[in-house]
Parts: C-alpha cells; sequence; structure tokens
C-alpha cells in the first residue's frame, strides 16, 4: 500500500512512530513504551516549527518612479499572501493569507495533555506527518474503555487529531472508538451531539485549542451512551436475512439503488453494489473476530459488519485516503453512521425499517 509519510533528509528517517506495534508500511520508528509528550514529537520527526515569510513574485512588471523612470522590479510583494516554512529544511509548506495563524506541532500535542490534566493518563500511540511536513496527525489513546456484554469484548477510546500548516482546512479532533478484538473504528455521532471538533486557524486559534478539551469532554459522555447502546445491541437477535439486509441500506449508494432494494427488483441492482454487500456479509458471518457472544447472530455484529468491511476488507488507494474515509468524515465513516442510525431503529422497531424509504 503506498504512503505519503516525510521523509526528512537531514535525519534521515520517516517522520511517524509507532508503539510496538509494527510502523506504518514498516517504516519509522517502533518504541516500547508509550512517551510523553515530549518524547512523541521527536519519535516522530516533527520536532520543526513553522513560520510565516513574506510572499514575492518574479516579473517584469513596470511602475514610474518620482523622476518619471520606469522601474522593473525583479520581486514584487504580495502583501496579503504568506508562505508558511518549516525552519528545519527551509521548505515551503504552502501560502496562506495575513489572517492565518500558525498552530506549533508542539501545540497540538499539548491540546491532548490538556484533556487529562498534565498528561497523566494520556498515550500517545502514533504520530506523523506527510508530504512536506505540511499536514501531521496524532493518534492518543484515552484512559478506561468501552466494555460489551461480560467484559471480554473491549472497545478502547482514542482522540485522533490531525491540522495543517499549509492553508487546507481546520484543526480537526475526532473521538474515535476501536474495538480491540477485531481493530474496527466504531464510529457515531449520537443526536445529540458530534463526535468531531474543528477549529479554524484564525488569529484566536491558539486560545480555542487550549480550550477545546472543554468541547472534548463530550467524548466522555459519548462512550457512556455508545456501552449503553451497545449493551443493549448485543442483547437483540438478528437473523441472516436481517443481517444482510441492514447492510444493504446501509451501504446503499444512492436513492435510485434504495429504490430497486424496496421493490426487490435485484436485476437492476449493479454488480458493483452487489458484490459490495456480498463482502460485507461475509465478513459478518466468516469471521473469528465476529463470532464472539456480543456479536455472533446480535445487531451489535450486524453493525460490526458494516465498520469491519471498510475497516479490514476494502481496498484504498493508500493508507491516507483509509485514514479520510474511516476517520475524517468520509464514505466509510459516513456509512457506519448509517448503519448506526438503521441499527437504533432496528433496537425499536424491529424490520418493520425495511420498509422505510
Amino acid at each position: 500500500m503506498a504512503h505519503n509519510l516525510n521523509f526528512n533528509d537531514h535525519t534521515g528517517k520517516y517522520s511517524f512512530f509507532s508503539v510496538k506495534e509494527k510502523a506504518w508500511h514498516g517504516l519509522g520508528q517502533i518504541v516500547e513504551d508509550y512517551p510523553t509528550s515530549e518524547e512523541a514529537i521527536k519519535h516522530a520527526g516533527l520536532d520543526y516549527e513553522v513560520i510565516k515569510a513574506p510572499l514575492f513574485t518574479q516579473g517584469r512588471a513596470m511602475s514610474i518612479g518620482n523622476e518619471g523612470e520606469i522601474i522593473e522590479p525583479d520581486n514584487i510583494l504580495l502583501p496579503n499572501n504568506f508562505a508558511t516554512l518549516r525552519t528545519d529544511t527551509n521548505t515551503a509548506l504552502g501560502v496562506v493569507g495575513k489572517d492565518y495563524h500558525i498552530v506549533q506541532n508542539s501545540e497540538a500535542f499539548s491540546f491532548f495533555d490538556a484533556i487529562v490534566g498534565g498528561g497523566d493518563g494520556i498515550l500517545y500511540e502514533t504520530a506523523g506527518a506527510l508530504g512536506n511536513g505540511e499536514r501531521i496527525f496524532i493518534t492518543a489513546k484515552l484512559p478506561d474503555y468501552i466494555r460489551v456484554g461480560n467484559g471480554d469484548d473491549v472497545t478502547e477510546k482514542y482522540i485522533f487529531l490531525t491540522t495543517s500548516h499549509d492553508g487546507s482546512g481546520s484543526i480537526t479532533a475526532a473521538f474515535t472508538p476501536i474495538r480491540i478484538v477485531c481493530q474496527n473504528t466504531l464510529n457515531a455521532s449520537l443526536r445529540s451531539m458530534s463526535n468531531v471538533v474543528r477549529i479554524k486557524h484564525t488569529a484566536g486559534a491558539k486560545q480555542r485549542l487550549e480550550d477545546a478539551h472543554k468541547v472534548m469532554g463530550l467524548a466522555n459522555r459519548i462512550s457512556i451512551e455508545l456501552e449503553g447502546i451497545f449493551n443493549q445491541w448485543a442483547k437483540v437477535r438478528v437473523n441472516d436475512k436481517e443481517v444482510k439486509r441492514l447492510i444493504q441500506l446501509a451501504l446503499c449508494p444512492n436513492k435510485e439503488t434504495l429504490e430497486h432494494l424496496q421493490k426487490g427488483n435485484e436485476d437492476e441492482i449493479s454488480t458493483v453494489f452487489k458484490n459490495t454487500v456480498e463482502d460485507a456479509f461475509a465478513y459478518a458471518m466468516l469471521s473469528d473476530t465476529q463470532q464472539m457472544e456480543t456479536t455472533k447472530g446480535t445487531l451489535f455484529g450486524a453493525y460490526n459488519a458494516v465498520t469491519g468491511y471498510y475497516q479490514n476488507v476494502r481496498s484504498y488507494k493508500d493508507s491516507e485516503a483509509k485514514v479520510q474515509s474511516i476517520v475524517m468524515g468520509g464514505t466509510a465513516q459516513g456509512k457506519a453512521q448509517k448503519a448506526f442510525e438503521l441499527c437504533t431503529a432496528f433496537a425499536v422497531d424491529g424490520a418493520e425499517i425495511f420498509c422505510l424509504n
């Protein structure tokens, strides 16, 4: 699988680290113990700062001087535009406006430390830089777990943060619970709250980043609610036909396909969609990770079939695309959310939801 990890010519290392498990694509640094934020920054090759520098353009644009002489400058200053540069390699990362506020890599880590107070309990698991260092990401594990059933089915609680230094998008932190037994990312936005916090790169971004942990307190509320919901789903029995129908409705790509499903027009449904459904259904039925007491023949298992398909079966062009799809609001996260909503409805109304448009 392709990667877009930054390679630092000065250090001769890829900008990535992972704790214990094999690092991304076998590149980067593998460490045995969870590092402090200061150690994680160095392990991940993120110990560089970014500055805004004046931006010039070369040209032959002419102007008239005080004495009427023609001036042909070699460089023209662009007053409202700046280049962002990483100071260790002097590499240009992007072009930003005058109001763009740089959030340094160290400030991104301090966001995590603030969540649990001084870093106690926060576990930095992965971090790295993409491209020339214009985008960074951090994954940190929060204390405690989401437990389903008798406690053997455990979901760890993570916060994934990504930010850029090239002006492309906001600082984004997402709560991402991951089921240990099969590494499924069980993302779900509840009706009353979102699992994502976005912060703009403006003059007040640093202060809002420091205050964001107050908003991320939602992660605790979400995890408590999810634990109750998942435990309820683990007690709701579903048959194979119902599981397949849930998968069809969750993965349905458009209104036209939905209409064919509702009318039973199997011949009108695309082969690509049929194959996708079969792959997800096979994951639900055949995967050993789905045959635990909490998942086998349960509504919780049906939900895991959709999330697990995108996490462990589906192919992506590269790992950056996979993260975008699963964690950062892409297709996989959208389908997982649809599955969550369908399972919520099924828990109340049963198979009657299959008659809904």
